[in-house]
């Protein structure tokens, strides 16, 4: 059986620590993390039965893939420190936005690398996720690690490492546009009289059970809307003004932003 290390305890970690254990195929036994916080490692060994250390090579030493799983700007400091024992049998996951795989790999070209585009909603097993691989990375390699982002939620694998932008302006920014929209349906209730924790919760279960209809049932949103929307009725009455105002339009030049900004962080981000 595989092992997995984990540099860095935060929530992704954690998510990902959880959803693995949910799985088949590992245990806690084969789990080690490593953390600057010992409070969290000592959370960490309580909650899930994982081993954990402050000192990352044992860490690499320990595993078969390694998750870096620190924020941008420790990356460097990271590879400076793991970089004499990730031998090339070993995988290197990069869940750090922005920080390309040819920055990784900078002093060691053999590296397997795989970078990783998470999301949020990881966090209650119900993530989206992208993953880009190294040519050095096998197919079998592929099929391992994409397994263990399957535990969280969804997986893509995608052979150009620039579509991880675009992945990040649609699912990594997408979670705060679609609470945004869950905030405005369930203020729109309260307006016109509902209680705010009603609203909220009526709106948030309508966006969730949508999903479900298109990701479950396979529904296409078009298919979806027409099912919904009856002739003279309240829904094309809403929809109506939706398009008078731009509501799809707004949310496509969204997502374009987002996927702008991504580009130039990762032009600026430097490890």
């Amino acid at each position: 059986m595989k092992r997995i290390g984990f540099i860095g305890a935060g929530n992704m970690a954690e998510a990902l620590v959880k959803g693995l254990l949910s799985s088949d195929g590992f245990t806690k036994d084969r789990i080690i993390m490593s953390d600057v916080m010992q409070d969290r490692l000592d959370l960490m060994s309580s909650l899930y039965g994982v081993e954990v250390t402050k000192k990352n090579p044992e860490v690499v030493k320990f595993s078969d893939f390694v998750v870096l799983a620190v924020k941008p700007n420790l990356i460097g400091r990271v590879m400076n420190e793991i970089s004499d024992y990730l031998i090339p049998t070993k995988i290197l996951i990069s869940i750090a936005a922005g920080i390309s795989t040819a920055s990784i790999m900078r002093n060691d070209k053999k590296m397997k690398v795989v970078r990783v585009m998470p999301n949020s909603p990881a966090l209650v097993l119900a993530g989206a996720s992208t993953l880009y691989c190294v040519s050095s990375v096998t197919q079998e390699e592929r099929k391992d690690v994409k397994r263990i982002f399957d535990s969280v939620g969804i997986t893509y694998i995608v052979e150009n490492e620039e579509l991880l932008d675009t992945v990040t302006g649609l699912s990594g920014s997408g979670p705060a546009f679609v609470a945004i929209f869950i905030e405005a349906l369930a203020d729109g209730g309260v307006k016109m009289g509902l209680p705010r924790k009603m609203a909220m919760r009526l709106a948030a279960q309508t966006v969730y059970g949508t999903a479900r209809m298109v990701l479950d049932g396979g529904i296409h949103p078009a298919e979806l809307k027409d099912r919904v929307s009856s002739p003279s009725g309240t829904t094309i009455e809403g929809i109506t003004e939706l398009e008078v105002r731009g509501f799809r339009g707004v949310v496509i030049t969204a997502v374009e932003a987002a996927v702008r900004r991504s580009k130039e962080l990762s032009k600026e981000e430097k490890i």
